[in-house]
């Protein structure tokens, strides 16, 4: 009789677990995926999809979803839970969709504000197989040269280059050339980086089983013995390189891509995730980095939804129970209500716990218990420059150039942010200098006889702060003058190294972190997000900041779900539209990443038949 009952159970789960991750609707699939089509050059059309602006009229009925924010995280959460038979509704502040992703135009050059390039979009890469999905298939890359960064430390005779290269050995290969003397520092760094590109995952694993296990499994020490992941998480990029290495330049290497935190209080496991991510090749969107929003938005659209721009959410709506239902959009003088069964938030923690929440769950134990487990983080200045003048011209290059005083990375950051308001623009200690217009082979066809330069580096916001209630380009003499300091230091180190800018420039705008709070909702300014400082990837941490929140109906996604930049925020999303769905979406894309896979060993195996025969 027993074994009868549990031969019937076991059938039951067996059925059960066969429904769910082969018979129940998927919203990935080989099938999805269609041929690009043309490149959009037509402005009116493109802005059709893109600068959607908010009408209660365009509201679709019978909502399931609304996402406050265009980012890559809210569309990604979207566009999964769009391609389920879900209707969803993104609403954006800014006059145009796209978050980190929009570009914007002035005297005829095209400027993107977040996205420099990114990697792992080789064939069948897990991150290309995701693009290909939200935008089926309508998304292209270009891959830059394989030379794709360059680390520049000291100026003149002090001066050392560095080339940083793709490719999966010759990433490595490269880097011992160059630190001959530290050839095994750098092959200890590479077996750490292939342990955290092959575990990561396991991080995303405990946001997504139940916290009370999770914690479980973290405070008993099991997982310990599933993977080492969990310390690397926890483990401080500084120490790290010093057991590695006493050679600073190679340090400097290990840890070059800034994000505002100092190695000493960074995760390894970060840095050497970022260094990784470009170990198969760097890629910029072809058509320019808009071309990502755009895509997704069409691909929304198809399934009944919409993203609206100029919808500034000012409230989240929650009901007396403590559930979100809606939220509340200005539009003019009046506050439209939009109602939907579930709120994603892609607009940063902060933002949404201190400024959207009604007050009286603001200051809810449960909602300050979230907020101590992240910081705010540090803010960013950018500086946009035009040249009329061609690639060949100007002598630019498509690798991104990293420039840095010195080669302690932490001394540099630490005597940098401790400066006063009137030291700092004067001794900026480091920078990323990149040309989008050299990385997309189609900017000469759209932006004829132009180049443009982007210059990205991280300030404190409170040396802007005092300016932060006066109007945008109505901030007066003072504002403009200090920003312009910043902006030509920054210039003029620039052309140092190209030094035909200057006399073809013609157009020059600077991003200070309040540009930064107003067109793009950054808390303080800070383009990537909360800080990635070392307690926030803590195993406990990272199980206990999940998309859900302790506001029922209340989802978050974005960066501040996984880590900074195009990938991570992607993650956010995926990790949020799982979590909303109760569904396997990771496993749905790594079963569609298996089958291409098939189907190219297929191919090529056809291939090699039909040149023997």
């Amino acid at each position: 009789m027993w074994l009868l009952i549990f031969l019937v159970c076991v059938l039951i789960w067996a059925a059960g677990t066969y429904w769910y991750l082969f018979i129940k609707p998927s919203p990935f699939s080989v099938q999805s995926v269609r041929p690009p089509g043309p490149l959009e050059l037509d402005q009116r059309k493109r802005d059709k999809v893109l600068k959607q602006g908010f009408t209660k009229e365009k509201i679709p009925k019978d909502l399931d979803a609304i996402i406050i924010g265009s980012g890559i995280g809210g569309m990604t959460a979207a566009a999964t839970m769009a391609k389920v038979g879900k209707k969803v509704l993104v609403l954006e502040q800014h006059d145009v969709a796209g978050g980190c992703c929009h570009t914007f135009t002035e005297k005829g050059f095209e400027f993107d504000v977040g996205l420099h390039y990114f990697g792992q979009l080789h064939e069948n890469g897990l991150l290309k197989v995701a693009f290909d999905q939200i935008t089926e298939g309508q998304l292209e890359f270009v891959e830059l040269k394989q030379h794709f960064d360059s680390i520049i430390i000291g100026d003149n005779e002090e001066r050392r280059d560095y080339a940083i290269l793709s490719g999966k050995t010759e990433m490595e290969r490269n880097l011992k050339k160059q630190f001959p003397d530290d050839v095994e520092a750098v092959e200890e760094f590479f077996k750490l980086m292939k342990v955290t590109a092959r575990h990561v995952a396991l991080l995303g694993i405990l946001k997504l089983i139940p916290k009370w296990l999770a914690l479980f499994l973290l405070k008993s020490g099991i997982a310990d013995y599933f993977s080492s992941i969990f310390r690397l998480s926890e483990s401080n990029a500084t120490e790290v390189n010093n057991r590695l290495t006493s050679n600073k330049d190679l340090h400097l290497v290990l840890s070059y891509f800034f994000y505002g935190v100092p190695p000493k209080d960074s995760s390894c496991m970060i840095n050497a995730l970022m260094l990784h991510h470009f170990k198969r090749g760097a890629y910029y969107p072809k058509g320019g980095a808009s071309q990502i929003p755009f895509h997704i938005t069409k691909v929304i659209q198809k399934y009944g939804g919409s993203v609206l721009v100029r919808a500034p959410v000012s409230r989240i709506l929650v009901d007396k129970k403590g559930a979100a239902y809606g939220v509340t959009v200005r539009k003019g003088d009046e506050h439209v209500e939009v109602r939907a069964p579930i709120i994603i938030s892609n607009c940063g923690i902060f933002n949404t716990f201190q400024k959207l929440l009604p007050p009286e769950i603001q200051v809810k134990p449960e909602i300050q218990s979230r907020l101590d487990m992240l910081r705010p983080g540090k803010a960013s200045f950018l500086l946009f420059s035009g040249f009329d003048a061609t690639e060949e011209e100007l002598d630019i290059v498509s690798t991104s150039i990293w420039l840095f005083k010195s080669n302690d990375m932490d001394g540099m950051m630490d005597e940098f942010f401790g400066m006063s308001k009137d030291e700092a623009p004067e001794n900026i200690p480091m920078m990323l200098l990149t040309f989008p217009s050299a990385k997309d082979p189609t900017s000469q066809i759209r932006h004829p006889g132009k180049s443009c330069m982007t210059i990205l580096t991280m300030v404190n916001y409170e040396w802007f702060e005092e300016w932060k209630d006066t109007r945008v380009r109505k901030r007066g003499d003072d504002y403009f003058n200090y920003k312009m300091r910043f902006a030509n230091h920054l210039f003029d180190w620039a052309c140092k190294h190209f030094p035909k800018l200057r006399e073809k420039l013609v157009y020059q705008e600077a991003a200070t972190p309040l540009t930064n709070t107003h067109y793009l909702s950054c808390n303080r300014g800070a383009i990537y997000s909360a800080d990635h400082n070392l307690g926030r990837f803590y195993s406990e941490a990272m199980a206990r900041n999940r998309c859900d929140t302790p506001v029922k109906n209340l989802y978050l996604s974005g960066q501040d779900m996984f880590s900074c930049g195009i990938a991570g925020a992607l993650h956010g999303g995926l990790l949020c539209a799982s979590t909303i769905l109760n569904y396997r979406v990771y496993i749905d894309l790594m079963l569609v990443k298996k089958k291409l896979k098939w189907k190219k060993a297929k191919e090529t195996a056809n291939l090699a038949k039909q040149k023997k025969q």
